[in-house]
């Protein structure tokens, strides 16, 4: 943020690569008054702030990190929880929620390194994982291509799985260079109206910490059939509100978003053990997040404990987990709202199928579930129960 010339600052890129369409003349001018509005007007400003955070606010920011320090800080968790969740749920029942999935989630993760017969502990897996050169793109190009080819293998797939399809379309593209040291591993950016389709943003910063085996997941959570199909689909439902299109619901939106990365088994997209092993590398961070996220904000935890227990349980880059610890203290309760959206979908697609049997149909239950948009959990369990007395009414 804190640059001195023009040229470094991120607002002057569009400015240094122009379109053709646009004159040499034009290009020569508009660069000049770009340069002097960003000399003049911008950059002191920014400047100005940033040494107000490094002089100022930094220094007289409270030490404790979680959110029942501060003042009613247990209602305010809790509150946070709600809103998040939309469940009524406490810490220490989302904690315990938390460790009881990783332990699961730990052993299946065990049994793959078995079949692998890789010789060493859980632990040493791990660091081979982060560090053997096979897992990882030399390119940035090589790192959007393999994400482009994963995201057309999915799209084959989709009929036999979703009876509705929506026709706005999506895209992959690289993390801007700006942004992309802090930012997450890849995120979905929503469509434009009359601009762009959907964005599968992929953070090509430090290939090294980019691991392929994690691709399959990621792609399946952010492009299809995870939230450029739930956006997409809530955009074009004409019985949707134009209020409740722009709503996100956590625990609904990340919920499916880990559930697409569970229905990818089915649709047959993990081609490897170490691409099995990555969906449940990220299944079990999405656990750990109950435990860390109650921990730092209701039990006291230190950073350093939080960082340990993905160190101990994840294969998350040293990079990533710093960068994600420091989200979940920075952000409480949000993280919650992914393993147990996912848990409830789950839930709620076992309850049709036990009480639909024969007549239980996969793509009908989908479209149920994404028919009415973004929807706080609770509302989604009335929904799927009038889909199953539907679907056996005579």
């Amino acid at each position: 943020m804190a640059v001195e010339k023009p040229e470094d600052s991120a607002f002057y890129k569009p400015f240094a690569q122009m379109p053709g369409s646009i004159t040499a003349a034009d290009q020569k001018r508009l660069r000049a008054e770009a340069e002097a509005i960003l000399r003049q007007d911008l950059l002191p400003v920014l400047g100005a702030l940033h040494r107000f955070f490094v002089e100022d606010y930094s220094p007289a920011a409270r030490e404790t990190l979680g959110a029942t320090a501060l003042p009613d800080g247990e209602d305010y968790y809790a509150m946070l929880i709600r809103s998040y969740t939309t469940l009524d749920l406490s810490a220490a029942e989302i904690h315990q929620i938390g460790l009881d999935e990783a332990a699961r989630i730990r052993a299946e993760m065990q049994v793959i390194i078995d079949d692998l017969s890789f010789e060493g502990s859980f632990a040493d897996f791990l660091a081979f994982l982060r560090t053997d050169p096979q897992f990882y793109a030399q390119t940035s190009q090589e790192l959007l291509n393999r994400a482009a080819w994963i995201a057309k293998q999915i799209d084959e797939k989709l009929p036999a799985f979703f009876k509705t399809l929506p026709r706005i379309p999506y895209g992959v593209r690289a993390v801007p260079d700006a942004i992309a040291p802090n930012y997450t591993t890849g995120r979905y950016w929503g469509p434009v109206d009359g601009v762009r389709g959907g964005l599968f943003m992929v953070n090509t910063y430090d290939l090294g910490k980019r691991p392929l085996y994690n691709l399959p997941a990621l792609t399946l959570h952010e492009g299809v059939p995870g939230h450029h199909l739930q956006t997409a689909l809530a955009r074009e439902n004409q019985d949707v509100p134009e209020f409740r299109k722009a709503m996100y619901v956590v625990a609904f939106g990340e919920g499916w978003g880990l559930y697409s990365e569970k229905l990818g088994q089915e649709m047959g997209i993990y081609q490897t053990p170490y691409e099995h092993f990555g969906r449940l590398t990220y299944e079990i961070w999405r656990a750990g997040r109950l435990v860390v996220d109650t921990g730092l904000h209701a039990m006291g935890w230190s950073r350093a404990q939080a960082v340990a227990f993905f160190q101990e349980n994840s294969a998350l880059s040293q990079h990533n987990i710093e960068t994600e610890v420091d989200r979940y203290i920075s952000w409480p309760g949000q993280a919650l709202g992914y393993k147990l959206g996912e848990m409830k979908i789950l839930d709620l697609r076992a309850r049709a199928e036990k009480a639909l049997g024969d007549r239980f149909d996969l793509r009908l239950f989908h479209d149920a579930l994404l028919g009415n948009g973004s929807l706080p959990l609770p509302v989604l369990d009335q929904q799927i129960d009038a889909f199953i007395a539907a679907s056996l009414a005579p």
